[in-house]
Protein backbone atom coordinates (compact mmCIF):
# COMPACT_ATOMS: atom_id res chain seq x y z
CA UNK A 1 0.00 0.00 0.00
CA UNK A 2 1.07 3.54 -0.71
CA UNK A 3 -0.38 6.61 0.98
CA UNK A 4 0.48 10.30 0.77
CA UNK A 5 1.04 11.44 4.38
CA UNK A 6 2.44 14.87 3.52
CA UNK A 7 -0.12 16.55 5.76
CA UNK A 8 1.56 15.22 8.91
CA UNK A 9 3.17 18.06 10.85
CA UNK A 10 6.96 18.10 10.69
CA UNK A 11 9.16 20.12 13.06
CA UNK A 12 12.96 20.37 13.01
CA UNK A 13 14.34 20.73 16.56
CA UNK A 14 18.01 21.69 17.06
CA UNK A 15 20.41 23.01 19.65
CA UNK A 16 22.47 22.00 22.68
CA UNK A 17 19.29 21.46 24.73
CA UNK A 18 17.22 19.75 22.02
CA UNK A 19 17.17 16.48 23.95
CA UNK A 20 16.09 18.16 27.20
CA UNK A 21 13.35 20.00 25.33
CA UNK A 22 12.03 16.86 23.64
CA UNK A 23 12.14 14.87 26.86
CA UNK A 24 10.07 17.53 28.60
CA UNK A 25 7.47 17.51 25.82
CA UNK A 26 7.07 13.75 25.57
CA UNK A 27 6.27 11.09 28.17
CA UNK A 28 8.92 8.83 26.61
CA UNK A 29 12.62 8.48 27.30
CA UNK A 30 14.61 9.88 24.37
CA UNK A 31 18.05 9.92 26.04
CA UNK A 32 18.72 6.38 24.78
CA UNK A 33 17.66 7.15 21.19
CA UNK A 34 20.70 6.74 18.95
CA UNK A 35 21.47 8.90 15.94
CA UNK A 36 19.78 7.36 12.89
CA UNK A 37 16.88 5.93 14.90
CA UNK A 38 13.28 6.96 15.56
CA UNK A 39 10.97 6.59 18.49
CA UNK A 40 7.21 6.89 18.77
CA UNK A 41 6.23 9.41 21.41
CA UNK A 42 3.25 10.72 23.32
CA UNK A 43 3.34 14.48 23.75
CA UNK A 44 1.97 15.97 26.93
CA UNK A 45 0.54 19.39 27.65
CA UNK A 46 2.04 21.39 30.50
CA UNK A 47 -0.66 19.99 32.82
CA UNK A 48 0.36 16.39 32.00
CA UNK A 49 -2.56 15.47 29.73
CA UNK A 50 -1.93 13.75 26.40
CA UNK A 51 -1.84 16.29 23.60
CA UNK A 52 -0.54 14.55 20.48
CA UNK A 53 1.53 11.65 19.26
CA UNK A 54 4.08 11.10 16.54
CA UNK A 55 7.65 10.10 15.90
CA UNK A 56 11.01 11.72 16.60
CA UNK A 57 13.98 10.87 14.40
CA UNK A 58 17.42 11.70 15.76
CA UNK A 59 19.45 13.02 12.82
CA UNK A 60 22.48 14.16 14.83
CA UNK A 61 23.56 14.56 18.44
CA UNK A 62 21.52 17.76 18.84
CA UNK A 63 19.01 17.53 15.97
CA UNK A 64 15.62 15.83 15.70
CA UNK A 65 12.84 15.72 13.13
CA UNK A 66 9.50 15.16 14.78
CA UNK A 67 6.13 14.43 13.24
CA UNK A 68 2.76 15.39 14.62
CA UNK A 69 -0.76 14.41 13.72
CA UNK A 70 -2.26 16.36 10.85
CA UNK A 71 -5.08 17.69 13.03
CA UNK A 72 -2.74 19.12 15.69
CA UNK A 73 0.26 20.27 13.63
CA UNK A 74 -0.30 23.98 14.25
CA UNK A 75 -1.31 23.51 17.89
CA UNK A 76 1.78 21.38 18.61
CA UNK A 77 4.03 24.04 17.11
CA UNK A 78 2.30 26.74 19.17
CA UNK A 79 2.53 24.55 22.27
CA UNK A 80 6.26 24.16 21.73
CA UNK A 81 6.64 27.94 21.58
CA UNK A 82 4.54 28.36 24.72
CA UNK A 83 6.66 25.84 26.60
CA UNK A 84 9.94 27.33 25.42
CA UNK A 85 8.98 30.93 26.09
CA UNK A 86 7.20 30.54 29.43
CA UNK A 87 8.11 27.22 31.04
CA UNK A 88 11.69 26.56 29.93
CA UNK A 89 13.20 29.79 28.56
CA UNK A 90 16.63 28.73 29.82
CA UNK A 91 16.85 25.93 27.22
CA UNK A 92 19.12 26.62 24.25
CA UNK A 93 16.94 25.12 21.54
CA UNK A 94 15.57 26.26 18.20
CA UNK A 95 12.73 24.72 16.23
CA UNK A 96 10.94 25.46 13.01
CA UNK A 97 7.99 23.94 11.20
CA UNK A 98 9.19 22.17 8.05
CA UNK A 99 5.81 20.69 7.16
CA UNK A 100 5.75 22.45 3.78
CA UNK A 101 9.38 21.57 3.05
CA UNK A 102 8.79 17.81 2.92
CA UNK A 103 6.33 15.63 1.06
CA UNK A 104 5.87 12.21 2.65
CA UNK A 105 4.75 8.79 1.55
CA UNK A 106 3.93 5.80 3.71
CA UNK A 107 4.70 2.49 2.02
CA UNK A 108 3.50 -0.62 3.83
CA UNK A 109 3.06 -4.30 3.20
CA UNK A 110 4.95 -7.53 2.73
CA UNK A 111 6.62 -6.32 -0.47
CA UNK A 112 7.47 -2.78 0.68
CA UNK A 113 11.16 -3.64 1.21
CA UNK A 114 11.30 -5.22 -2.24
CA UNK A 115 9.86 -2.03 -3.74
CA UNK A 116 12.33 0.15 -1.83
CA UNK A 117 15.27 -2.09 -2.81
CA UNK A 118 14.38 -1.74 -6.51
CA UNK A 119 14.72 2.05 -6.15
CA UNK A 120 18.11 2.18 -4.42
CA UNK A 121 21.55 0.61 -4.68
CA UNK A 122 21.93 0.68 -0.89
CA UNK A 123 21.19 -2.33 1.27
CA UNK A 124 17.78 -2.03 2.92
CA UNK A 125 17.82 -5.52 4.42
CA UNK A 126 16.60 -6.01 7.97
CA UNK A 127 20.21 -6.22 9.19
CA UNK A 128 21.23 -2.94 7.53
CA UNK A 129 17.96 -1.04 7.97
CA UNK A 130 16.28 -2.26 11.16
CA UNK A 131 12.86 -1.32 12.47
CA UNK A 132 12.81 2.35 13.57
CA UNK A 133 15.93 3.12 11.55
CA UNK A 134 16.07 6.52 9.83
CA UNK A 135 18.53 7.38 7.08
CA UNK A 136 19.25 9.23 3.89
CA UNK A 137 18.75 7.24 0.69
CA UNK A 138 18.71 8.03 -2.99
CA UNK A 139 15.63 6.48 -4.56
CA UNK A 140 16.34 6.55 -8.26
CA UNK A 141 18.19 9.85 -8.48
CA UNK A 142 16.02 11.49 -5.83
CA UNK A 143 17.54 12.29 -2.42
CA UNK A 144 15.20 11.21 0.37
CA UNK A 145 14.99 10.64 4.09
CA UNK A 146 13.54 7.23 4.87
CA UNK A 147 12.31 5.85 8.16
CA UNK A 148 11.47 2.22 8.69
CA UNK A 149 8.18 2.77 10.47
CA UNK A 150 4.80 1.19 10.38
CA UNK A 151 1.31 2.07 11.44
CA UNK A 152 -0.08 -1.20 10.14
CA UNK A 153 1.89 -3.57 12.35
CA UNK A 154 3.79 -5.04 9.41
CA UNK A 155 6.75 -4.01 7.30
CA UNK A 156 6.62 -0.35 6.30
CA UNK A 157 8.50 2.86 5.56
CA UNK A 158 7.99 6.61 5.55
CA UNK A 159 9.71 8.39 2.70
CA UNK A 160 10.44 12.11 3.01
CA UNK A 161 11.19 13.98 -0.20
CA UNK A 162 11.39 17.63 -1.22
CA UNK A 163 8.06 18.70 -2.75
CA UNK A 164 9.64 19.36 -6.14
CA UNK A 165 10.49 15.64 -6.37
CA UNK A 166 7.16 14.30 -5.10
CA UNK A 167 5.59 13.61 -8.49
CA UNK A 168 8.72 12.00 -9.89
CA UNK A 169 9.06 9.70 -6.91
Amino acid sequence: GLCDVSTLGKIDVQGPDALKFIERLYANNFATLAVGRTRYGIMLREDGFMFDDGTAARLAENRYLITTTTAHAVQVYQHMHLCHQTLWPELDVQFVSVTDQWAQFAVAGQRSRELLQRLTAEDVSNAEFPFRGFRRLELGLIPCLVGRLTYTGGLGYEIWVKPEHQRAL
